[in-house]
């Protein structure tokens, strides 16, 4: 059996770790995720693009070299949509500037709302692909049984590395839905 003093020890044990335990979740949770997107920002890392259209440069086109871009799109299991670029790679001179659409399909009976999230391979490639125009910068509402295609307006900075040949721009595509519902919900008992 304990001792008191070596309850009071155990007491104040308890406490600290439970403050230690505290501060590890909210670090995790508030602090961590924008410090993340920061350094992402920052570095180029996990190949995330701007959310907002890039200025259209009067850039040189480099018409000595040539980059295959690659185009992939895939859909969240909570994503009831077909999603798929309808132009799956293209060569591009640096500077030249391009459209390609995807293509969604929403075969359920249901509107539903889609936010697609790009990500560009390689990581060095990521501040050198500027999107002008890009369906990925608004939400993509859709009636059921209806299809569209989206648009992507985009060039490659002339300044790419010479070694990066081929540049990969993936979407992945969710389900926001119940989102937009309750976001228009609570905006109307406002």
């Amino acid at each position: 059996m304990a001792t008191p003093e070596q309850q009071e020890a155990n007491n104040r044990l308890i406490k600290k770790l439970s403050l230690i335990v505290v501060g590890m979740f909210v670090f995790a949770i508030g602090i961590l995720p924008p410090l993340y997107d920061v350094i992402c920002d920052i570095t180029g890392l996990n190949g995330k693009t701007s959310n907002e259209a890039a200025a259209v440069e009067e850039a040189v086109v480099d018409e000595e070299r040539q980059i295959t871009v690659m185009f992939i799109a895939d859909t969240d299991p909570g994503m009831p949509w077909e999603f798929k670029p309808v132009t799956r790679s293209i060569k591009v001179h640096p500077g030249e500037i391009k459209k390609i659409d995807f293509r969604v399909t929403n075969n359920t009976n249901d509107w539903l709302v889609g936010q697609a999230i790009p990500s560009v391979s390689p990581a060095q490639a990521t501040p050198h692909f500027k999107k002008t125009e890009c369906f990925c910068f608004n939400e993509q509402e859709l009636d059921g049984n209806s299809e569209k295609d989206m648009p992507l307006i985009f060039y490659i900075d002339p300044d790419l590395p010479k070694s990066v040949t081929t540049v990969t721009l993936s979407y992945q595509l969710f389900n926001i839905t119940d989102r937009v519902v309750d976001a228009k919900k609570a905006v109307a008992a406002y």
